[in-house]
């Protein structure tokens, strides 16, 4: 079972960096939004060790319609525990967090290769493929929480 809590930027830094960047330096995982006001961290936890992390920041997406937007970055899972269901945990939390702040829409820039995972979770995808060098093609992702 994956318990959810609460966790600081530095925590996810080692999973950040393992399995979304392990070729960039570890500089590379700190986001410039990790420390703004109103984001959270979140970390998911399987027999007290931190297998899975999310990130969440108010953040406009000119695309995308809703009053009240969160971007979600630096979602990773550790491999070896991926079938634990430790991310969909964490959305589902996430989500029930975000609705209490008011908020109505949570999207991300999905790697291509994990796009149909969010879409198990429920996101929709919006317009094309694009490039974020050096990680390479995305889609951009949303979800409605209302």
């Amino acid at each position: 079972m994956i318990e959810v809590k609460p966790i600081n930027a530095e925590d996810t830094y080692e999973i950040r960096h393992r399995i979304l960047r392990p070729n960039q330096p570890l500089e590379a995982c700190k986001y410039e939004t990790d420390l703004l006001g109103g984001t959270f961290h979140l970390g998911g936890y399987y027999r007290d060790r931190l297998i899975s992390i999310a990130s969440f920041h108010q953040a406009e997406h000119s695309e995308l319609e809703g009053q009240k937007q969160y971007q979600l970055r630096g979602m990773a899972t550790l491999e070896g525990y991926r079938e634990q269901k430790a991310g969909s945990t964490l959305i589902r939390h996430a989500e029930e967090l975000l609705r209490k702040k008011g908020a109505d829409l949570l999207w991300c820039n999905a790697r291509t290769s994990v796009s149909g995972y969010y879409k198990k979770l429920g996101f929709s995808e919006q317009g094309g493929v694009y490039d974020i060098p050096p990680i390479g093609p995305h889609i951009l992702m949303y979800k409605k929480l209302t």
